[in-house]
């Protein structure tokens, strides 16, 4: 089994990259594999609604010139997930939910029914808002959210500071176990056994 954790902060040793560690060697010494990826400091482009992955099939982003699609191409080998962020103003960094989005848009089936969570560091406060903006588009792609003893929130700001945060980190270790636990779970027959699901019934709310 594997996890996927995304670095959403353009510091790529810094704070949030310390969080996600934590939980990253935890996972590991549970024997769940890890990987983190950076989503490094070039832009990545918002989405359009052009809705050409949906028209063309593609099961990725129609758009090929930022990192979107290099980890779309991961999630078919990876089990759950954990998107890091940093506040920034209350909220998460625009460069991970502009990537998230098209994720979900363009590859969102490959996301189904994963174990996520959302991480986020903050040097003082806005982050339970930031982490309700992440956690919302877990729970419309029946993404089953994996809790700690707290919010997953760590404290730092000068880089190398979130190591300081004892409770901090050790919310990262717990959010990494019950990972593992959930993770287990999900593949005790050897292969995942997840729910069935209802053909999905849309519906707007203007006649």
């Amino acid at each position: 089994m594997k996890v996927l954790l995304i670095n959403g902060s353009p510091r790529k040793a810094g704070n949030t990259f310390t969080a996600l560690c934590e939980a990253a060697k935890t996972l590991e010494q549970q024997g769940i594999q890890t990987e983190i990826v950076q989503i490094g400091t070039k832009p990545v482009r918002g989405c359009i609604a052009c809705n050409q992955c949906k028209i063309k099939g593609l099961g990725r982003c129609v758009f090929d010139d930022d990192l979107c699609n290099r980890i779309v191409e991961k999630l078919d080998q990876c089990d759950g997930i954990i998107i890091g962020s940093p506040v920034y103003y209350g909220q998460p960094n625009g460069t991970v939910l502009s990537l998230f989005q098209r994720m979900l848009y363009s590859a969102g089936h490959k996301l189904q029914n994963k174990p996520a969570a959302a991480v986020c560091v903050c040097r003082r406060g806005g982050a339970t808002a930031a982490i309700q903006t992440m956690n919302m588009p877990f729970q419309m792609m029946n993404m089953p959210i994996v809790t700690s003893q707290y919010w997953n929130i760590v404290y730092g700001r000068e880089e190398g500071q979130a190591a300081l945060d004892s409770e901090g980190m050790q919310t990262m270790r717990t959010l990494a176990n019950n990972m593992a636990w959930l993770l287990n779970k999900i593949h005790a027959g050897g292969k995942p056994d997840y729910p069935g699901r209802e053909e999905w019934q849309p519906m707007h709310f203007i006649r």
